[in-house]
């Protein structure tokens, strides 16, 4: 198999991701739904072989140490990729992520005024959440390009991989990635602080460390955006606080309180018509919500969001009632994100 006449294919039906498995014909994702590509089962031969195209010697070293390796590739001089490689009942298996050929504008990503504004930021933390495929890599990709083409700043990326190459507009963007330019997300966002940012941006908060250092860094007149896998904005809350040590933790609290500036909560729905559209649920960091913070009283949260649609607060609930409304998307489609089902079905009628 022919790796660059499976791409064209993809994005000639506007798939996201491709998956090959050994057993099954290649898989692709349209707008959100699973749709195999023909009948012939792949065989190790198939997979391995595109594997090896893909990898460098060092990633498919990596691979067969750990059993997994990512890395993203161009194919054919424009076709971008994430890919990771992993082992499933002693096979070789690829998930590929295609990434659009130019990075996507927030215009056409149609993100709210309100995120884009985080962006013009001097200093501060903003969170992008969601979960795995739901559009996080393309909001920070455009926050960046708009940083790049309306200011002068130094904008430096820890990325695993790197996804979308920014080209020098009016910024200077140094894009580093995890396990070829630094050896973690802690240990880049460190030397980071040495390399006089602007803006700092973190592909994944995974760890107690990378959390506090890029804690530490907003405190220190550092833009810095990051990513969680969390599902709301109260979660995300609760997720940097509970990594901590319980003795740490109300000392965090004071900190993320005075420097969060924005939590952006997104999913991706099928639009109907085809393609896909981004559901956003947005908390600032106004004083109500950095009271709470303090107070431990992110159960409160919500409710704070909900007055708050004046300063562009928005719960994910509303935001995708007013998708069904306008004819968007479909009702049952949006009813699988929401929080509460029933609450939306009843707001869209």
């Amino acid at each position: 198999m022919e790796i660059q006449e499976l791409i064209e294919t993809a994005s000639a039906r506007h798939a996201s991701d491709v998956h090959l498995t050994v057993g099954l014909p290649p898989i692709l994702r349209i707008d959100g739904k699973l749709t195999e590509w023909g009948d012939a089962p792949l065989t190790e031969e198939d997979v391995g072989g595109i594997a090896r195209q893909l990898a460098t010697e060092r990633q498919m070293a990596e691979l067969e140490q750990v059993g997994e390796t990512d890395l993203a590739v161009t194919i054919g001089g424009d076709a971008r990729m994430r890919c990771n490689i992993y082992h499933q009942q002693g096979h070789t298996a690829l998930a590929l992520r295609l990434l659009p050929g130019t990075i996507p504008t927030a215009q056409q990503l149609r993100l709210p005024q309100i995120i884009i504004r985080q962006a013009e930021k001097p200093r501060g933390l903003v969170i992008v959440t969601g979960p795995t495929g739901s559009g996080k890599s393309s909001t920070l990709a455009a926050m960046m390009d708009h940083i790049n083409r309306t200011s002068r700043r130094h904008i430096i990326t820890l990325e695993d991989p790197i996804e979308y190459v920014h080209p020098r507009i009016h910024s200077v963007i140094d894009q580093r990635e995890i396990g070829r330019d630094t050896k973690s997300f802690a240990a880049g966002l460190r030397a980071a602080l040495r390399q006089d940012p602007d803006v700092i941006l973190v592909g994944e908060m995974r760890d107690l460390e990378t959390i506090a250092t890029a804690i530490t860094a907003a405190e220190t007149g550092h833009l810095v955006f990051g990513t969680l896998h969390t599902k709301g904005a109260a979660s995300t809350v609760d997720r940097m606080i509970d990594v901590f040590p319980a003795g740490q933790q109300e000392q965090i609290r004071i900190q993320l309180a005075d420097v969060l500036e924005c939590v952006i909560c997104q999913t991706l729905l099928p639009r109907k018509g085809g393609g896909r559209v981004a559901a956003f649920e947005i908390m600032t960091g106004d004083s109500a919500v950095r009271s709470l913070i303090r107070q431990n009283k992110s159960f409160q949260l919500v409710s704070t969001i909900q007055t708050g649609r004046s300063k562009g607060m928005m719960l994910l609930d509303d935001a995708l009632a007013e998708l069904v409304r306008s004819g968007e998307v479909d009702l049952m489609d949006a009813m699988e994100k929401a929080s509460d089902p029933e609450a939306l079905h009843r707001a869209c009628f």
